[in-house]
């Protein structure tokens, strides 16, 4: 009696191991399937709606910088422009102290006078380069 308590245990075991390891049935692994392709296009969706929203904002980014860039080269010109008028400005008076009375005066109104053109010039230049 032994035996036939121990074989049929043996039996119910070996059947329990082998029940659990049956595979799934073709509806639910094609369900299984579906679900995880409309999983994986949603994410796939995020992810390029995100790349899209990045790509955006970084666009933005890049004209911003350039808006700022031009900005800052017209700046730099207008600094050059007058720094060179401003040096033009003192030769031409020193040049000035070559001569006497009233044409050492009207030589000095015609460099003050350049100098003012070259600087409303340069700001002129300036204002148009800028964004």
């Amino acid at each position: 009696m032994n035996i036939k308590t121990l074989t049929s245990a043996a039996v119910l075991t070996l059947l329990a191991f082998t029940g659990c390891d049956l595979g799934e049935s073709p509806a639910e692994t094609q369900a299984d399937v579906a679900e995880a392709q409309a999983e994986g296009n949603e994410q796939l969706a995020e992810a390029r709606q995100d790349a899209a929203e990045d790509m955006q904002q970084a666009q933005q980014n890049v004209h911003e910088e350039q808006q700022a860039a031009a900005g800052d080269t017209a700046e730099a010109r207008y600094d050059v422009a007058v720094a060179k008028a401003e040096a033009e400005h003192e030769v031409a008076v020193e040049k000035c102290e070559a001569v006497t009375g009233d044409q050492r005066e009207a030589c000095k109104d015609g460099a003050d006078d350049a100098l003012e053109q070259a600087k409303a010039q340069a700001r002129a230049d300036r204002d148009v380069a800028k964004p």
